[in-house]
């Protein structure tokens, strides 16, 4: 079991890492988009802080996933990021789907393996 965490955490986080440094750097070209996600990519440009953010928390998820420190804290920052990556892909761009059921189902199973660390969460004081 510790293996299968090691190879899945390594996994996301060198997807995070290759696409949000592409991002940076530009070194990935930008998709042919249409249709609905088109419009949605708009919006999402026009609000300028956007992108930049999630990217920026994909970088530092993607860092904290590779070097196996601050996981915990990791999983849930970039949940809200595999969601959002998961409806996309469903929704406006469904070519995308295995490597967004990956990352998400990924982040699940980290989440599920870490469970110990988020007990404290659920206890009402």
């Amino acid at each position: 079991m510790k293996i299968t965490i090691i190879i899945i955490r390594t996994l996301i986080g060198l997807l995070f890492l290759f696409t949000s440094i592409g991002f940076f750097l530009k070194l990935i070209p930008e998709p042919e988009m249409t249709g609905n996600f088109k419009a949605f990519q708009v919006g999402l440009v026009a609000s300028t802080y956007l992108i930049p953010l999630a990217k920026t928390i994909e970088l530092l998820c993607g860092l904290s996933f590779v070097t196996g420190r601050y996981v915990t804290l990791a999983n849930l920052l970039i949940l809200p990021v595999t969601v959002n990556i998961l409806f996309i892909n469903f929704f406006l761009s469904p070519e995308g789907i295995p490597i967004a059921l990956f990352v998400f189902l990924g982040n699940i199973f980290l989440i599920y393996s870490h469970w110990k660390n988020y007990k404290g969460l659920f206890i009402a004081k």
